[in-house]
Parts: structure tokens; C-alpha cells; sequence
């Protein structure tokens, strides 16, 4: 059975920092890519970076500079650095595994349950 649990999520002022985790378990997550999407109450679930197969990663443009994920030599967990957040930046976060290099959410078929970042100004 796959599974993909996230951490890390909490509450944080405007500017500060929060690392995320997901623990991959139930498949070779080397062989897929992982991604991390958001989704704020009122929003469409959106992309927020993936990485692909040979670990390296790409993020959105509203994102770059201050959130980054990675993978550590294709251990588990992989992660997601938010540095300098934002209010906007409030949302629950997921991580997602799927077969397609996308960062559409219709092409990933293997979700966490989401980690809650709050972002206070």
C-alpha cells in the first residue's frame, strides 16, 4: 500500500522559516516524481515544485528564491525549505507522487493527507 505522510506544518510569523517532510512508503520513489502542491482554503489545490527522477527539482515563480525541495540521494524523506514566508503562503501542504513529468495535480495518483502552514503577519 502506498503511503505519504507530511510534517512539519505549524504556525509561523511573516518572514520565518518551516521545513516540511514526507515519508514515502510502498513504493521506489526514485522511480517517480515527487512534488508538493498547496491549497488555501478558498483555492484550487496548485503546484508548488517537484522533483524529478534524478532528484534535481524545479518550483513555480512565486515560490523561487524562497521555498526549495529536495531529496536527499533518494532517501526518504524528501522535503520542502520555506524560508521568508508569507501570509499568502498560508495553506495545507501535500505532498504527491505520480508517473508524469507535470506539476498539474491530474497527473499525480498518490497524496499525503496534508500538513497545515499558518502564516501570521
Amino acid at each position: 500500500q502506498v503511503q505519504l505522510v507530511e510534517s512539519g506544518g505549524g504556525s509561523v510569523q511573516s518572514g520565518g522559516s518551516r521545513r516540511l517532510s514526507c515519508v514515502v512508503s510502498g513504493i521506489t520513489f526514485s522511480w517517480y516524481y515527487m512534488a508538493w502542491f498547496r491549497q488555501a482554503p478558498v483555492d484550487d489545490r496548485e503546484g508548488v515544485a517537484i522533483i524529478y527522477k534524478n532528484g534535481t527539482a524545479s518550483h513555480v515563480d512565486c515560490v523561487k528564491g524562497r521555498i526549495t525541495a529536495s531529496r536527499d540521494n533518494a532517501k526518504n524523506p524528501f522535503y520542502l525549505q520555506m524560508n521568508n514566508l508569507k501570509p499568502e503562503d498560508k495553506a495545507t501542504y501535500y505532498c504527491a507522487a505520480g508517473n508524469y513529468n507535470s506539476i498539474h495535480r491530474y497527473h499525480y495518483n498518490h497524496w499525503g493527507q496534508g500538513t497545515k502552514v499558518t502564516v501570521s503577519s
